[in-house]
């Protein structure tokens, strides 16, 4: 039995509201519009007759003079914006290994440490390689005498030309063979032929090591190389020297300005996709090669109108604003072409003086006039 007087005054409730809503929230004129009520509260004197009839006389919502906030068409330029993930690596970097076969006897530096160019890395047993260095020197300097010894007696006539060019091949070849000796003995101490950082070191003190086995590697990483892949279509528009904005994945917040410094010369047919290297700065050492960064490249294009998004509106064939033109509403077909942080450009039939609405589009019905409002501070 309580329910009846609740429904009552429910009724009660939304008999009061809808005349009140009618008369002083324009708004919702179309919708009583639609439901056939406009009209004959209109006839009540509730709702004023202007707002309830249209150019053909019938009961219309958003009459004349309906308020609205609209402002000017501004206009930006399109920004083709292309985001790729790629590797970085050091600017210079190399795997040192030793160029004979050896016990290793020292290693001179730890990873992480800094060297610079011509710093001893790592050395070898080197004895048997000092003695064939002593015994081409003396080789080297028996035939120097044998020589020197030929030249003395040919004053007197107790040499042949032949014996002395024999001297003089002996002379060379022991030469060479001092040369070879002493090329051994330096291969046999590792030095870094950058400057940069000493990665990690698998084979330790007295391991039997052969020019296959790698010692360890330096990585340059002043600056980065980064190897990224743009999309082929616009693989002609990519050029060395262009800017990048680089992110690092782990630390997304980060930008970093780069610039491309080489470009491939083809389109990969499988992904259809074309090589770019980008160089990014690492003064102060925070970042590492094999780091994995998002790249954006921004390609500039043409102006187009940009309205506030608040604005776009969807209907059965899109999307469309309405817009202000000569006091009167028009309905306008949009293709949206970008959005951005804070307007959306758009391709649109817009003409000088036009006002595109962001406020009070509810009330809004194409020919109907209309009265803009300042903006809202």
């Amino acid at each position: 039995m309580r329910l009846i007087p609740q429904i009552l005054v429910i009724a009660l409730v939304g008999a009061a509201a809808i005349p009140l809503s009618a008369r002083f929230v324009p708004g919702t004129r179309p919708w009583l519009d639609r439901i056939g009520l406009l009209q004959p509260l209109a006839s009540l004197g509730v709702v004023p007759a202007k707002a309830a009839a249209g150019p053909d006389g019938q009961a219309k919502g958003g009459g004349p003079g309906a308020m609205v906030v609209a402002g000017e068409v501004r206009h930006q330029v399109l920004r083709d914006v292309v985001a790729a993930i790629g590797s970085a690596r050091g600017v210079q970097s190399v795997d040192l290994s030793f160029g004979v076969t050896g016990r290793l006897t020292a290693l001179t530096v730890a990873p992480g440490q800094r060297v610079a160019a011509g710093d001893v890395i790592a050395e070898l047993d080197a004895e048997a390689a000092l003695l064939m260095v002593e015994r081409a020197r003396l080789v080297l300097e028996d035939a120097q005498k044998t020589l020197d010894r030929l030249d003395q007696l040919a004053q007197s006539g107790a040499t042949t030309s032949l014996q002395r060019q024999d001297a003089e091949l002996a002379l060379r070849t022991a030469d060479l063979a001092l040369q070879s000796a002493e090329r051994d003995l330096t291969d046999h101490r590792l030095t870094a032929p950058i400057a940069g950082y000493v990665g990690l070191i698998e084979p330790q003190t007295g391991d039997l090591v052969t020019p296959t086995t790698t010692i360890t590697r330096i990585e340059d990483r002043s600056s980065l190389i980064v190897d990224f892949r743009v999309p082929e279509r616009v693989a002609a528009r990519v050029a060395p020297g262009d800017m990048v904005a680089a992110a690092p994945i782990s630390t997304p917040g980060q930008a970093i300005e780069g610039r491309i410094v080489a470009v491939d010369n083809r389109v990969d047919e499988t992904s259809r996709t074309l090589r770019v290297q980008a160089t990014i700065g690492n003064a102060d050492d925070s970042l590492r090669a094999g780091m994995a960064f998002r790249i954006e490249l921004a390609f500039t294009g043409a102006e187009y109108p940009a309205v506030d998004p608040l604005a776009i509106q969807w209907g059965a064939e899109g999307a469309f604003v309405w817009i202000v033109r000569q006091g009167k509403a028009v309905r306008l077909p949009i293709r949206i072409l970008q959005r951005n942080a804070d307007a959306v450009l758009v391709e649109a039939a817009l003409e000088a003086g036009d006002l595109v609405v962001t406020e009070g589009v509810q009330a809004l019905r194409p020919g109907a006039e209309v009265s803009v409002a300042p903006p809202r501070s």
